[in-house]
């Protein structure tokens, strides 16, 4: 009787052992080794970044967003764009040109560098400038975790990052730029 239960019980603990090992209800953008494009909604813009890491499948994560809408006070966007891409294995360091919000992400892996290249879609809202600019600290902690943030605060926003590749690890560490936005238009171009 014990090896009939056995027998037939087998096929679901491989079905359950054989899943990979991470929260299966969250939203991804992406599958492992394979190229993502996200966009927030028109007048929304990055709020929270979520990743899972995996050796065995590329050493590569998988990516989710969320969005949130601006405060109606800033407006609607007047222009957006992509900014600048990074390269598979380096350092990056990158502001939203023009005074910009990140409002998108796209990304491609590379599988000879076990990386990703990073382009930041970035909105601009009329002719309104950052200040009160700070890092977020490392995303994940430690290379190799789940990395997670959310911005909190109302009121602040991403408009950038700085990230750091390790050739050991093969991962990446994050640290956001998150700035407030003056609630006048200002005459600068880029601050």
């Amino acid at each position: 009787m014990a090896l009939l239960f056995l027998l037939c019980a087998l096929p679901f603990l491989a079905v359950v052992t054989g899943q990979p090992n991470f929260i299966p209800d969250e939203p991804w953008v992406n599958m492992y080794r394979q190229g993502f494009n996200f966009q927030c909604p028109h007048g929304e813009v990055i709020m929270a970044i979520r990743s899972y890491f995996s050796e065995k499948e590329g050493s590569d994560r998988l990516w989710t967003f969320e969005c949130q809408p601006t405060p109606s006070t800033m407006g609607e966007p007047t222009e957006c764009w992509w900014d600048d891409i990074n390269r598979g294995g380096q350092e990056w360091y990158q502001l939203c040109t023009n005074n910009g919000l990140v409002a998108g992400v796209q990304s491609q892996y590379f599988p000879a560098v076990l990386d990703r290249e990073w382009q930041f879609y970035c909105c601009r809202y009329s002719r309104r400038c950052p200040y009160s600019c700070t890092f977020t600290e490392d995303v994940p902690e430690h290379y190799k975790e789940e990395g997670d943030i959310v911005i909190e605060n109302y009121g602040y926003f991403i408009r950038g990052a700085s990230t750091t590749f390790s050739a050991v690890h093969r991962d990446r560490q994050w640290k956001y730029v998150v700035c407030r936005m003056t609630d006048f238009d200002c005459d600068f171009k880029n601050f």
